[in-house]
Protein backbone atom coordinates (compact mmCIF):
# COMPACT_ATOMS: atom_id res chain seq x y z
CA UNK A 1 0.00 0.00 0.00
CA UNK A 2 1.30 3.44 -0.89
CA UNK A 3 1.55 5.45 2.31
CA UNK A 4 -0.81 8.38 3.01
CA UNK A 5 2.24 10.65 3.35
CA UNK A 6 3.39 9.78 -0.17
CA UNK A 7 -0.11 10.23 -1.61
CA UNK A 8 -0.28 13.60 0.13
CA UNK A 9 3.11 14.54 -1.37
CA UNK A 10 1.89 13.55 -4.83
CA UNK A 11 -1.24 15.69 -4.42
CA UNK A 12 0.83 18.67 -3.24
CA UNK A 13 3.15 18.31 -6.26
CA UNK A 14 0.17 18.20 -8.61
CA UNK A 15 -1.32 21.28 -6.92
CA UNK A 16 2.02 23.04 -7.41
CA UNK A 17 2.16 22.03 -11.08
CA UNK A 18 -1.38 23.25 -11.61
CA UNK A 19 -1.14 26.55 -9.70
CA UNK A 20 2.48 27.62 -10.23
CA UNK A 21 3.43 26.03 -13.54
CA UNK A 22 -0.01 26.36 -15.12
CA UNK A 23 -0.19 22.70 -16.16
CA UNK A 24 -3.50 21.85 -17.88
CA UNK A 25 -6.11 19.61 -16.25
CA UNK A 26 -5.71 16.69 -18.66
CA UNK A 27 -1.95 16.76 -18.16
CA UNK A 28 -2.42 16.73 -14.38
CA UNK A 29 -4.55 13.58 -14.72
CA UNK A 30 -1.88 11.94 -16.86
CA UNK A 31 0.87 12.91 -14.38
CA UNK A 32 -1.09 11.42 -11.49
CA UNK A 33 -1.71 8.13 -13.33
CA UNK A 34 1.93 7.88 -14.41
CA UNK A 35 3.38 8.50 -10.95
CA UNK A 36 0.85 6.25 -9.19
CA UNK A 37 1.72 3.46 -11.63
CA UNK A 38 5.41 3.94 -10.83
CA UNK A 39 4.82 3.94 -7.07
CA UNK A 40 2.61 0.85 -7.30
CA UNK A 41 5.36 -1.01 -9.16
CA UNK A 42 7.93 -0.01 -6.54
CA UNK A 43 5.63 -1.27 -3.80
CA UNK A 44 5.53 -4.73 -5.36
CA UNK A 45 9.21 -4.53 -6.31
CA UNK A 46 10.32 -3.89 -2.72
CA UNK A 47 7.55 -5.97 -1.17
CA UNK A 48 6.66 -3.29 1.33
CA UNK A 49 4.52 -0.20 1.68
CA UNK A 50 6.04 2.74 -0.11
CA UNK A 51 6.50 5.71 2.21
CA UNK A 52 8.74 8.76 1.91
CA UNK A 53 11.73 6.95 3.41
CA UNK A 54 11.44 3.98 1.05
CA UNK A 55 11.01 6.10 -2.05
CA UNK A 56 14.24 7.96 -1.30
CA UNK A 57 16.23 4.68 -1.58
CA UNK A 58 15.31 3.92 -5.20
CA UNK A 59 18.44 3.04 -7.17
CA UNK A 60 19.50 2.68 -10.79
CA UNK A 61 18.62 -1.03 -10.84
CA UNK A 62 15.14 -0.30 -9.51
CA UNK A 63 14.56 2.20 -12.31
CA UNK A 64 15.71 -0.32 -14.90
CA UNK A 65 13.35 -2.88 -13.40
CA UNK A 66 10.39 -0.51 -13.66
CA UNK A 67 11.17 0.42 -17.25
CA UNK A 68 11.62 -3.24 -18.23
CA UNK A 69 8.30 -4.03 -16.58
CA UNK A 70 6.56 -1.25 -18.51
CA UNK A 71 8.02 -2.40 -21.82
CA UNK A 72 6.94 -5.94 -20.97
CA UNK A 73 3.37 -4.67 -20.58
CA UNK A 74 3.55 -3.38 -24.13
CA UNK A 75 3.89 0.30 -23.22
CA UNK A 76 5.11 2.20 -26.28
CA UNK A 77 8.47 4.03 -26.03
CA UNK A 78 6.77 7.41 -26.43
CA UNK A 79 4.35 6.68 -23.56
CA UNK A 80 7.14 5.35 -21.36
CA UNK A 81 9.19 8.48 -22.02
CA UNK A 82 6.21 10.59 -20.93
CA UNK A 83 5.78 8.53 -17.74
CA UNK A 84 9.48 8.80 -16.95
CA UNK A 85 9.32 12.56 -17.40
CA UNK A 86 6.44 12.78 -14.90
CA UNK A 87 8.26 10.55 -12.41
CA UNK A 88 11.43 12.65 -12.67
CA UNK A 89 9.51 15.90 -12.16
CA UNK A 90 7.80 14.53 -9.07
CA UNK A 91 11.01 13.03 -7.71
CA UNK A 92 12.96 16.27 -8.23
CA UNK A 93 10.28 18.26 -6.42
CA UNK A 94 10.08 15.72 -3.58
CA UNK A 95 13.86 15.47 -3.12
CA UNK A 96 14.14 19.24 -2.75
CA UNK A 97 11.63 19.17 0.09
CA UNK A 98 12.73 15.96 1.81
CA UNK A 99 16.47 16.45 1.35
CA UNK A 100 17.47 13.16 -0.32
CA UNK A 101 19.68 12.49 -3.33
CA UNK A 102 17.62 12.08 -6.55
CA UNK A 103 20.43 11.23 -9.01
CA UNK A 104 19.49 7.56 -9.52
CA UNK A 105 16.02 8.49 -10.76
CA UNK A 106 16.98 11.66 -12.62
CA UNK A 107 19.78 9.91 -14.52
CA UNK A 108 17.44 7.26 -15.99
CA UNK A 109 17.44 7.54 -19.76
CA UNK A 110 14.23 7.77 -21.70
CA UNK A 111 13.73 5.13 -24.41
CA UNK A 112 14.47 6.27 -27.94
CA UNK A 113 11.55 6.70 -30.29
CA UNK A 114 10.90 8.30 -33.63
CA UNK A 115 9.01 11.53 -33.25
CA UNK A 116 6.06 11.77 -35.58
CA UNK A 117 6.55 14.63 -37.97
CA UNK A 118 3.69 17.08 -38.37
CA UNK A 119 1.60 16.39 -41.47
CA UNK A 120 0.86 19.78 -43.04
CA UNK A 121 -1.08 20.41 -46.22
CA UNK A 122 0.52 21.94 -49.29
CA UNK A 123 -0.18 25.66 -49.68
CA UNK A 124 -2.67 25.18 -52.51
CA UNK A 125 -4.40 22.35 -50.60
CA UNK A 126 -4.75 24.56 -47.51
CA UNK A 127 -6.40 27.29 -49.58
CA UNK A 128 -8.65 24.76 -51.29
CA UNK A 129 -9.65 23.36 -47.91
CA UNK A 130 -10.78 26.78 -46.69
CA UNK A 131 -12.75 27.41 -49.88
CA UNK A 132 -14.34 23.96 -49.85
CA UNK A 133 -15.35 24.15 -46.19
CA UNK A 134 -17.27 27.32 -47.04
CA UNK A 135 -19.35 25.37 -49.57
CA UNK A 136 -20.49 22.50 -47.34
CA UNK A 137 -23.41 24.03 -45.46
CA UNK A 138 -26.72 25.02 -47.05
CA UNK A 139 -27.27 27.90 -44.61
CA UNK A 140 -25.05 30.88 -45.51
CA UNK A 141 -24.26 31.79 -41.90
CA UNK A 142 -23.14 28.23 -41.10
CA UNK A 143 -20.94 28.15 -44.21
CA UNK A 144 -19.43 31.52 -43.22
CA UNK A 145 -18.87 30.23 -39.68
CA UNK A 146 -17.02 27.12 -40.80
CA UNK A 147 -14.89 29.08 -43.24
CA UNK A 148 -14.03 31.63 -40.53
CA UNK A 149 -12.93 28.94 -38.06
CA UNK A 150 -10.68 27.15 -40.55
CA UNK A 151 -9.25 30.48 -41.73
CA UNK A 152 -8.24 31.24 -38.12
CA UNK A 153 -6.55 27.84 -37.79
CA UNK A 154 -4.47 28.37 -40.91
CA UNK A 155 -4.10 32.14 -40.89
CA UNK A 156 -3.18 32.51 -37.21
CA UNK A 157 -1.92 29.05 -36.24
CA UNK A 158 -4.56 28.63 -33.54
CA UNK A 159 -5.50 25.35 -31.95
CA UNK A 160 -9.14 24.49 -32.54
CA UNK A 161 -9.86 24.97 -28.83
CA UNK A 162 -8.34 28.46 -29.03
CA UNK A 163 -10.39 29.46 -32.07
CA UNK A 164 -13.61 28.16 -30.53
CA UNK A 165 -12.68 29.83 -27.25
CA UNK A 166 -12.94 33.34 -28.72
CA UNK A 167 -15.64 35.34 -26.97
CA UNK A 168 -17.93 38.15 -28.01
CA UNK A 169 -15.73 40.58 -26.10
CA UNK A 170 -12.98 39.84 -28.65
CA UNK A 171 -15.08 41.33 -31.48
CA UNK A 172 -14.37 42.92 -33.83
CA UNK A 173 -11.11 41.02 -34.10
CA UNK A 174 -8.13 43.37 -33.67
CA UNK A 175 -4.89 43.17 -35.61
CA UNK A 176 -3.35 41.36 -32.63
CA UNK A 177 -4.99 38.85 -30.28
CA UNK A 178 -3.96 37.71 -26.81
CA UNK A 179 -4.47 33.96 -26.81
CA UNK A 180 -4.42 31.85 -23.65
CA UNK A 181 -3.20 28.43 -24.73
CA UNK A 182 -2.08 25.20 -23.09
CA UNK A 183 -1.25 25.48 -19.43
CA UNK A 184 -2.76 28.96 -19.31
CA UNK A 185 0.23 30.43 -21.16
CA UNK A 186 -0.58 33.66 -22.94
CA UNK A 187 0.83 34.68 -26.31
CA UNK A 188 0.41 37.45 -28.84
CA UNK A 189 -0.91 36.39 -32.27
CA UNK A 190 -1.23 38.70 -35.29
CA UNK A 191 -4.58 38.36 -37.06
CA UNK A 192 -4.25 38.59 -40.84
CA UNK A 193 -6.86 40.66 -42.74
CA UNK A 194 -8.34 37.53 -44.37
CA UNK A 195 -9.12 36.08 -40.91
CA UNK A 196 -10.62 39.34 -39.61
CA UNK A 197 -12.77 39.63 -42.73
CA UNK A 198 -13.94 36.00 -42.53
CA UNK A 199 -14.99 36.40 -38.89
CA UNK A 200 -16.69 39.73 -39.58
CA UNK A 201 -18.68 38.17 -42.44
CA UNK A 202 -19.79 35.31 -40.19
CA UNK A 203 -20.85 37.73 -37.44
CA UNK A 204 -22.89 39.76 -39.94
CA UNK A 205 -24.72 36.65 -41.16
CA UNK A 206 -25.15 34.92 -37.81
CA UNK A 207 -28.70 34.88 -36.37
CA UNK A 208 -27.22 35.19 -32.87
CA UNK A 209 -26.24 38.59 -31.52
CA UNK A 210 -22.68 38.67 -30.15
CA UNK A 211 -22.53 38.66 -26.35
CA UNK A 212 -19.41 39.64 -24.45
CA UNK A 213 -19.44 36.51 -22.28
CA UNK A 214 -20.64 34.10 -25.00
CA UNK A 215 -18.57 32.24 -27.61
CA UNK A 216 -18.17 33.90 -30.99
CA UNK A 217 -18.79 30.63 -32.81
CA UNK A 218 -22.22 29.11 -32.20
CA UNK A 219 -23.88 25.84 -33.10
CA UNK A 220 -27.21 25.83 -34.94
CA UNK A 221 -29.09 25.94 -31.62
CA UNK A 222 -27.09 28.84 -30.27
CA UNK A 223 -24.77 26.96 -27.94
CA UNK A 224 -20.99 26.88 -28.23
CA UNK A 225 -19.77 25.28 -31.45
CA UNK A 226 -18.27 21.84 -30.74
CA UNK A 227 -14.84 20.87 -32.12
CA UNK A 228 -16.44 17.76 -33.63
CA UNK A 229 -18.56 19.93 -35.92
CA UNK A 230 -15.41 21.50 -37.40
CA UNK A 231 -13.73 18.11 -37.70
CA UNK A 232 -16.76 16.73 -39.52
CA UNK A 233 -16.98 19.52 -42.08
CA UNK A 234 -13.27 19.17 -42.77
CA UNK A 235 -13.69 15.41 -43.22
CA UNK A 236 -16.33 16.07 -45.88
CA UNK A 237 -14.11 18.63 -47.60
CA UNK A 238 -11.02 16.42 -47.63
CA UNK A 239 -12.94 13.55 -49.18
CA UNK A 240 -14.14 15.83 -51.96
CA UNK A 241 -10.63 17.20 -52.50
CA UNK A 242 -8.96 13.79 -52.36
CA UNK A 243 -6.79 14.76 -49.39
CA UNK A 244 -5.44 12.24 -46.84
CA UNK A 245 -7.00 11.51 -43.48
CA UNK A 246 -4.30 13.67 -41.89
CA UNK A 247 -6.05 16.79 -43.29
CA UNK A 248 -7.56 17.65 -39.89
CA UNK A 249 -8.13 20.96 -38.07
CA UNK A 250 -4.76 20.54 -36.35
CA UNK A 251 -3.11 20.03 -39.74
CA UNK A 252 -4.09 23.61 -40.59
CA UNK A 253 -2.02 24.79 -37.62
CA UNK A 254 0.87 22.60 -38.80
CA UNK A 255 0.49 24.09 -42.27
CA UNK A 256 0.65 27.61 -40.84
CA UNK A 257 4.00 26.88 -39.19
CA UNK A 258 5.50 24.90 -42.07
CA UNK A 259 4.59 27.48 -44.71
CA UNK A 260 5.97 30.32 -42.58
CA UNK A 261 9.23 28.43 -42.16
CA UNK A 262 9.44 27.64 -45.87
CA UNK A 263 9.14 31.36 -46.62
CA UNK A 264 12.01 32.27 -44.33
CA UNK A 265 10.20 32.65 -41.01
CA UNK A 266 12.38 32.74 -37.90
CA UNK A 267 12.12 29.57 -35.81
CA UNK A 268 11.99 31.49 -32.51
CA UNK A 269 9.24 33.75 -33.83
CA UNK A 270 7.24 30.72 -34.99
CA UNK A 271 7.69 29.17 -31.56
CA UNK A 272 6.16 32.29 -30.00
CA UNK A 273 3.28 32.37 -32.50
CA UNK A 274 2.43 28.72 -31.82
CA UNK A 275 2.83 29.01 -28.07
CA UNK A 276 5.28 26.13 -27.79
CA UNK A 277 6.98 25.96 -24.41
CA UNK A 278 10.07 24.33 -25.91
CA UNK A 279 11.94 25.21 -29.09
CA UNK A 280 12.50 21.49 -29.68
CA UNK A 281 8.76 21.11 -30.36
CA UNK A 282 8.89 23.81 -33.01
CA UNK A 283 12.05 22.31 -34.52
CA UNK A 284 9.93 19.42 -35.81
CA UNK A 285 8.88 21.77 -38.58
CA UNK A 286 12.47 22.09 -39.79
CA UNK A 287 12.45 18.31 -40.32
CA UNK A 288 9.25 18.63 -42.35
CA UNK A 289 10.79 21.34 -44.49
CA UNK A 290 13.97 19.32 -44.97
CA UNK A 291 11.95 16.22 -45.93
CA UNK A 292 10.05 18.27 -48.52
CA UNK A 293 13.32 19.67 -49.88
CA UNK A 294 14.84 16.20 -50.25
CA UNK A 295 11.70 14.90 -51.93
CA UNK A 296 11.86 17.73 -54.48
CA UNK A 297 15.58 17.08 -54.96
CA UNK A 298 15.04 13.38 -55.62
CA UNK A 299 12.30 14.09 -58.15
CA UNK A 300 14.06 16.92 -60.00
CA UNK A 301 17.80 16.27 -59.94
CA UNK A 302 19.06 15.22 -63.42
CA UNK A 303 21.47 12.61 -61.97
CA UNK A 304 18.94 10.82 -59.82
Amino acid sequence: MISPALIDALDRWLDHARAIDGVAGNTIKAYRADVLGFLSFMQGHFGEAQGLAAISRIGVGDMRGWMAHERGRGIAPRSLARSLSAVKSFYRWLSEREGFEPTAVLSARAPKFHRKLPRPLAEDAAREMIDRVGLQATEPWVAARDEAVVTLLYGCGLRISEALGLMGRDLPLPEVLRIRGKGGKERIVPVIPAAREAVARYVDLSPFEPEAAAPVFRGTRGGALAPRAVQKVMEQARLQLGLPATATPHAMRHSFATHLLARGGDLRAIQELLGHASLSTTQAYTAVDAAHLMDSYEKAHPRR
